[in-house]
């Protein structure tokens, strides 16, 4: 092919619009975080059920948030600390953006998987950054396990995301959306591989039997314990972006995606209410326990749905 082909060859790539662009660049996370608030109430209202208590108001999330971030801050370790907190925010936010919904594209067609992989690792690295500069003992413990569940979790997924872009072809949001609802879901086209991303998607919430860089009981909140204030506020915050990202990506990945929210939103909550299912039966794994279960079953389950889809 000469140049004059090359020239003459219409462009692939979707043109960017800028104006469109700006605008998802502020819904998208703006969606996320009131979804995410309305997982946070659905988290707490299952366990509250299942102890057999009342549980929050409707607004309760909302309160927790404006009580945070009206206290006074106490005590800061630094810039470090302050950079750590935007890190934790920034990369589930950035992450939004990626990720394709009913009515918003963001960058999701301009950008790759591997893209959004590396994005969901930058808040637990903004985290260790954060607890590393206040010296407390017990959340350098915390942070530590927290980091080793993260390398635990990541090669399941890893395997799923590969065996995922053989299937589809691509490796591009929106094309895998596309395909599933032309093609059918990809729960049906693998289910070990899809079975392997929702366990490794639950390791990644870091609840129960994985809420090994916690553990209340044990090392007392682990990287939140120097964490007070509007920090703690920011916790909150991201956990909200936290529930919505892996609901989204493993909904956009297996679920077929979403042409609209009112099919859309019901697969996120579906997969968000079974992990929460699961953090409200099983205690909390030891840590060589977690890392090693994580590096079995999952792994495993993943290795022979890859096997399936490259045979």
């Amino acid at each position: 092919m000469d140049t004059g082909e090359l020239l003459a060859k219409p462009d692939i790539l979707p043109t960017l619009n800028l104006s469109e662009l700006a605008l998802d660049m502020v819904l998208m996370p703006l969606v996320a975080f009131i979804v995410g608030l309305a997982l946070v109430l659905m988290m707490r209202k299952v366990r509250a059920s299942i102890e057999r208590r009342v549980g929050p108001p409707l607004l309760q999330p909302i309160y927790d948030i404006v009580k945070l971030y009206s206290k006074k801050t106490q005590i800061s370790h630094g810039y470090m600390h302050d950079i750590a907190v935007m890190m934790l925010l920034g990369g589930y936010i950035a992450a939004e953006i990626f990720i394709p919904v009913p009515g918003m594209d963001g960058l999701a067609s301009h950008a790759d998987l591997l893209t959004l992989m590396y994005l969901l690792m930058v808040p637990m690295l903004g985290m260790a950054l954060g607890v590393g500069q206040t010296a407390n003992p017990n959340g350098s413990i915390g942070i530590s396990r927290a980091l080793s569940a993260m390398l635990a979790y990541d090669v399941p997924f890893v395997i799923v995301v590969a065996g995922a872009a053989l299937v589809y072809g691509t490796t591009n949001l929106s094309e895998i959306v596309s395909l599933q609802q032309q093609q059918g879901w990809g729960l049906v086209q693998m289910p070990l591989l899809a079975i392997a991303g929702l366990l490794a998607m639950h390791a990644m919430m870091g609840k129960e039997p994985f809420e090994i860089y916690v553990a209340p009981a044990e090392i007392a909140t682990g990287p939140m314990v120097e964490m007070s204030g509007k920090y703690m506020g920011a916790l909150f915050v991201m956990q909200c972006f936290q529930l919505y990202t892996i609901g989204v990506l493993y909904t956009t990945l297996f679920l077929g995606g979403g042409t609209q929210w009112l099919t859309f939103l019901p697969k996120v909550f579906a997969v968000v209410l079974f992990s929460v299912s699961i953090t409200n039966v099983f205690g909390r794994y030891r840590t060589e326990d977690a890392i090693r279960w994580l590096w079995k079953w999952p792994t495993i389950i993943a290795l022979l749905g890859l096997a399936f889809v490259v045979a």
